[in-house]
């Protein structure tokens, strides 16, 4: 690098190899090779670039002929200090028009040189094509705002601050922003509608890759023809209030996703009085909060949009401002906007707050203009929430709008305007200080870039997407054949009526809703107390003491043990430095547990009068150095835990069992409360709490609830290691171990979001904790209810993998349609002028460009053919489409 800032290879060159008079004195930065030349030279053989300082060695750029070409009458730019905006810098030419007999205008001149004029009278600056379309795929990529970007190309152009380039810096803003009208309307014909930018595009599709009869298909197949959108809202995409549509209006009225700004404006206006119903949904502020959401200085909160729920892509006319929240008069506007452009019988809408937004739509929708009306009594409308947000909403929601167990619309997740966020949201810092309508079009022009990128890539995704769909299927349909050949056929029999019944109308049970209430520790307490009031009645009752009967005896001894681990927590809580304040309340604990403890193992004596010999080998294995043992540390010697060679009385064994088994189905009840408790404070956390104090209090928070997690999992385990002992002394079958899983801490102690990350309700892996329902004494009627839920979600997982395969494959032949139709569209637009007057050049570029539109199209119809019939995806590709140009 240092070699090449001197002469190099050309050191000892003493005159220009090219006029063999000179001496070489400069090199072209933008040549491959090293080679020096004179100034004369440098001119003569680079007068098509025009580099910084060139002027100064005499180039002048002359517009209207062809190079070499001399004009017998060039006229000057105005004041002789024309300004090129290159990607090599920001360049002072010298430049001559064109003002002989075949001079045009000087935009016209400027253009047909690859030059965009700043203005139309007089220009005095131009971008050059390759800088403008660098910047506007690097906007794309990068999100570089337009002033990073010129500031570039001015420290390009000088970094030294002493002789920086003239300021054209709004000039370039206003270039780019007409040169993203121009390509939009280039790309969508425009230019070869002899109406040009008054044409109308069509209103309704379904005829370009739907197949014929399609709306009189059968039940059982309409489906596969179904418009699946999603509806989301963007609150980082705002607006400051700064200028006004009259000072910036923007180019596009409605002509892509954005609606048409002053009727959508108008709507608002007339409707900004009407009430919004309240959410009755728990956990869910996205209705209630809409009108509370800040908005001062801004002129938008955010953007609302509705997408192609299965594809990821923005419909027409399907985004507008939000000026105060997510409110439905915005959100309905969009919606029936976007639907307006649609013709289909089946229509599945996600949304995150469906279960509310759908109430009273149609009513809404009477307020409307007519041109938006959708006829929902000939069509079948499932509402539906996205996956991720299916959580938040309370139970009854979550079966009746879960795509899990919806019919017909395959492993669709609804979440598709989350993934678009990720592409949009870097460009919110440099368009919240745009006016209204340069962010318009701007959005639009990068929300046209994602739907291209997600077109080119729909190949090899929806291979894919295929090759998964098609194993899933398999595996799910293994697993629904091997839980039914566990099972009754009369059960299995019952169960598909019901659920079908339901599918059919979800005002029927629900088959997916636990029927068998989970039995409690205070239930069992009763039905205890209950089975000994009838023994006192009979005269059969065999209790040793007055006070304690059996049953009281082991429970008094579970609740020892669960004050014995609470009091081992706090002693470990404690720390090096506690306070004598702390010491002396730990130790009044355990000075009381020590007189509970005491007084229980005096009546245990009555019960299980062997426990003494037990507690006497325990003082003849402990040293005579020994301390007494801490009192949490006192084995209670429970009838689990003495073994089954001694005489414990079989009265206490069950008894033990029923309240262990109802121990766990608490322990288990807890766990679950707990980790939703925890992820709703780490959720608040995030979202609210700001500050180092308000942090470490939050923080703390958290932290107890996970001690309180870890309790309530230990609780479990030594509930289910009693259950183990006890069931081998009372011969309990293997039922309840289907129901009291080994607790895997790492593993199953998550909340059902953390789950989701990497396991859903489709794949099957949730936790057991979460599915495992509560279930009474009598094993088989818990464990009935448990199988049935179970069938009743296997079922639905192995049916939705297997409408994802059809779907994808309908798909794959819809894109390939439309493809080879946009093809022939295209192809067919090389004569959409001919009845005009045009010159042969503009003619040949018209249908030099439609027919490489054509091209690209069948080249993409091809390869997505190619891929899809390959057995296995290749590595690569044999066209590669980021070399197209559009």
């Amino acid at each position: 690098m240092i070699r090449l800032e001197g002469r190099g290879d050309y050191a000892e060159d003493s005159v220009c190899r090219h006029c063999q008079e000179h001496a070489p004195t400069i090199r072209c930065a933008d040549c491959f090779l090293q080679e020096l030349y004179c100034p004369s030279c440098t001119v003569e053989r680079h007068r098509c670039l025009p580099l910084h300082r060139l002027q100064s060695l005499g180039l002048r750029i002359q517009l209207g002929h062809r190079i070499g070409d001399t004009c017998c009458n060039p006229h000057r730019a105005f004041n002789d200090d024309f300004i090129i905006i290159d990607s090599t810098g920001i360049h002072e030419v010298g430049l001559d028009f064109c003002a002989c007999g075949t001079m045009q205008t000087h935009v016209k001149q400027l253009l047909r040189s690859r030059l965009f004029p700043a203005t139309v009278t007089d220009p005095k600056t131009a971008a050059t094509f390759g800088v403008l379309e660098q910047y506007h795929l690097l906007s794309f990529e990068s999100k570089a705002s337009a002033f990073e970007f010129y500031q570039a190309l001015a420290r390009l152009s000088n970094n030294t601050g002493m002789d920086p380039p003239k300021d054209r810096y709004p000039t370039f803003l206003r270039v780019v922003h007409e040169w993203r009208i121009l390509k939009l309307l280039k790309r969508f014909a425009r230019g070869h509608c002899p109406d040009g930018v008054c044409s109308a595009l069509p209103v309704r599709t379904p005829e370009k890759n739907l197949p014929e009869n399609w709306e009189n298909a059968s039940l059982d197949k309409r489906w596969l023809y179904a418009l699946f959108v999603g509806i989301d809202a963007n609150f980082r995409l705002k607006r400051k209030l700064v200028s006004s549509d009259i000072v910036d209006p923007g180019v596009s009225k409605g002509w892509s996703y954005f609606v048409e700004e002053k009727a959508y404006k108008s709507y608002l206006e007339d409707n900004k009085d009407r009430n919004q119903e309240r959410s009755t949904c728990a956990s869910h502020n996205t209705v209630n909060m809409a009108d509370t959401k800040k908005s001062r200085g801004l002129a938008a909160t955010g953007v609302g949009t509705v997408d192609c729920a299965r594809h990821n892509m923005k419909l027409r006319n399907a985004v507008g401002d939000l000026q105060k929240g997510e409110k439905y008069i915005n959100m309905d506007y969009l919606f029936f906007s976007a639907m307006k452009h649609h013709d289909v019988i089946v229509l599945n809408i996600s949304y995150d707050i469906a279960c509310q937004w759908s109430k009273h739509l149609w009513s809404r929708m009477s307020k409307l203009p007519s041109a938006f009306h959708l006829d929902h009594d000939n069509k079948q409308v499932n509402f539906l929430i996205p996956k991720f947000h299916l959580p938040a909403h309370i139970e009854p929601c979550q079966i009746d709008f879960s795509f899990n167990f919806s019919r017909h619309v395959g492993r669709t997740d609804g979440e598709a305007p989350e993934r678009g966020w990720a592409n949009i949201n870097p460009i919110a810092s440099s368009t919240k200080e745009m006016g209204p309508g340069s962010r318009r079009d701007t959005l639009d022009d990068h929300f046209g870039d994602w739907n291209w990128k997600r077109v080119v890539q729909l190949g090899r995704l929806t291979a894919r997407k295929l090759a998964n769909a098609v194993e899933q299927k398999a595996d799910h349909q293994r697993e629904l054949l091997e839980l039914e050949s566990c099972l009754q056929a009369q059960d299995i029999s019952e169960w598909r009526i019901d659920i079908e019944a339901w599918e059919l109308d979800r005002m029927q049970p629900n088959p997916f809703k636990v029927r068998v209430a989970p039995e409690t520790q205070a239930a069992i307490r009763l039905e205890l107390a209950r089975i000994e009031a009838a023994e006192l009645e009979s005269g059969t009752n065999v209790s040793l003491h007055a006070e304690v009967p059996p049953s009281v005896l082991i429970n008094s001894a579970i609740d020892l043990e669960d004050q014995q681990r609470r009091l081992s927590h706090e002693i470990a809580a404690l720390g090096a430095h506690a306070t004598d304040h702390q010491l002396a309340k730990v130790q009044l604990h355990a000075n009381t547990l020590r007189r509970k403890v005491d007084g229980w193992q005096e009546i245990q004596l009555l019960y299980m009068p062997f426990v003494s010999r037990l507690r006497a080998n325990e003082d003849c294995a402990r040293s005579s150095t020994d301390a007494t043992p801490a009192v949490e540390a006192i084995n209670l010697w429970l009838p689990s835990a003495v073994g089954p060679d001694t005489q414990c009385p079989t009265q206490l064994h069950r008894f033990e069992w029923m309240l262990r088994y109802a121990q766990a189905n608490d322990a288990l009840k807890d766990i679950r409360n707990l980790l939703r408790l925890r992820s709703h404070l780490y959720k608040f956390k995030d979202n609210n709490i700001v500050g180092q104090a308000a942090n470490t209090r939050a923080r703390s928070t958290i932290n107890k609830t996970d001690v309180k997690v870890s309790m309530a999992a230990e609780r479990y385990e030594v509930a289910r290691a009693a259950l183990t002992a006890l069931a081998q002394i009372l011969d309990e079958g293997p039922a309840w171990q289907d129901i009291f899983k080994p607790l895997n801490r790492n593993r199953d102690l998550k909340s059902l979001k953390d789950m989701w990350e990497k396991e859903t309700e489709g794949t099957r892996h949730l936790s057991w904790i979460w599915k495992t329902p509560g279930v009474a004494e009598d094993a088989s009627v818990g464990l009935h209810d448990a199988l049935r839920i179970e069938w009743c979600k296997a079922r639905a997982r192995a049916m939705r993998w297997e409408e994802e395969v059809d779907l994808l494959k309908e798909e794959q032949r819809r894109v390939i349609a439309f493809l080879d139709w946009q093809a022939d569209w295209w192809w067919c637009q090389r004569q959409g002028r001919d009845s005009e007057h045009l010159d042969d050049c503009l003619r040949e570029g018209l249908k030099a460009y439609a027919e490489r539109q054509a091209s690209l199209r069948r080249a993409l119809s091809a390869q997505f053919q190619a891929l899809w019939t390959t057995p296995t995806l290749p590595a690569a590709t044999s066209i590669d489409t980021a070399t197209f140009t559009v």
